[in-house]
């Protein structure tokens, strides 16, 4: 799978102008208002863009004014390179152009949409795809990319990029109630159907859901596994029993983080096959305690290692899990965001006395209010 390697990014929100250098594993960390969630946003864009459903997100999330940086009046634009590193040793890099003008209606149109592919010899264009222009939605979802194998892995990427947040855990919220067993094949990015998820590892990778059961376990040491069982109507509850009883427990009565716990751990252990190349998870450490926190911390880790991840947090005590060359350190300076990379050189000497979020908070690295 190609892997995300650079993103370069004009006017977007509160981002003028930044390129960012993507590695295995990206720890997104900076101050309220930095510019972390506005990152996670374009994710989110692209998303909707390549389902072409531009046109909602911008309707949704404030329209062009609020999109574009300091409105249109200062902002002209809005423009993206995401470039892909190589698929095969046979093949050569690939990146995908688009840049975006403000319309009547405060929408956005395309005055440019492409994909690129570079010669692995020597690094020029060799294959170019050029949409129309003028276009309010994406015309890459209509694309016939017979005999260019690279780009349509980029466009399956782009469709794939989903923000992770499991952040509503209330009485109320999705994640406790019923859902359709034959449903999505994935996990939804607020784990809405993480009981049908959960009963299809079951009966699909036995040996994947048991590692499952014994990771959540190491969080929950009174929790013995799920009872994930069928009701007439095909839907599936996360019910669970206890290791000190013979009763089953249902969805309501497992904590906040206990189940947030849960819905991470289905995430980072789910079968690879059915694993995003990108992985984007916003504030996984909410609710959790200090211990559940390396232990979900040791899985983003591992899963780096076959997934590419980004990770945005606010928790030091999650930093000190990570290494330094893996941290993206936003800051919000003179009206726009930045992005940078600390560098472990820099640290080393910091390192020998201070844990990395230690650093931090010492605003050694920035990332800090001031």
């Amino acid at each position: 799978m190609p892997q995300l390697r650079r993103l370069q990014i004009e006017n977007y929100r509160s981002i003028q102008s930044s390129s960012i250098e993507f590695g295995r594993m990206n720890v997104l960390i900076g101050a309220n208002g930095s510019g972390k969630s506005n990152l996670i946003s374009f994710f989110k864009m692209m998303n909707e863009l390549a389902h072409e459903r531009l046109q909602r997100y911008i309707t949704e999330t404030g329209r062009a004014h609020s999109i574009l940086h300091f409105g249109p009046k200062v902002s002209n634009h809005l423009s993206a390179t995401i470039e892909f590193s190589k698929l095969l040793s046979t093949q050569g890099a690939c990146r995908y152009e688009m840049s975006l003008y403000p319309v009547a209606g405060d929408t956005l149109a395309f005055s440019k949409e492409r994909i690129v592919q570079v010669s692995l010899q020597d690094g020029s264009d060799s294959r170019v795809i050029e949409f129309k222009p003028g276009l309010l939605e994406s015309s890459m979802p209509e694309c016939d990319f017979k005999d260019y194998p690279m780009m349509v892995q980029v466009d399956f990427d782009l469709r794939s990029w989903d923000v992770y947040h499991f952040h509503d855990t209330s009485a109320t919220s999705r994640i406790r109630q019923f859902s359709y067993a034959y449903g999505e094949t994935t996990l939804m990015k607020d784990a809405a159907n993480i009981a049908a998820f959960l009963w299809q590892i079951k009966n699909s990778d036995s040996r994947c859901y048991r590692r499952i059961v014994e990771t959540v376990r190491l969080i929950a040491p009174y929790f013995h596994d799920f009872s994930l069982t069928l009701t007439p109507q095909e839907d599936v509850i996360l019910n669970w029993l206890h290791a000190k009883s013979d009763l089953i427990f249902g969805p309501h009565q497992l904590s906040d983080g206990t189940l947030r716990a849960i819905c991470l751990i289905a995430l980072l252990l789910q079968p690879t096959p059915h694993c995003p190349s990108l992985l984007i998870v916003d504030e996984p450490e909410l609710g959790l305690h200090p211990y559940a926190l390396g232990v979900i911390a040791s899985l983003f880790r591992s899963k780096s290692e076959s997934t590419q991840v980004i990770i945005s947090t606010q928790s030091s005590a999650f930093l000190d899990h990570f290494e330094p060359e893996d941290v993206i350190v936003a800051e919000y300076r003179d009206g726009k965001s930045t992005f940078h990379r600390p560098g472990a050189e820099k640290l080393n000497a910091w390192l020998e006395e201070y844990s990395l979020g230690e650093i931090w908070e010492k605003n050694v690295i920035g990332g800090g209010p001031h």
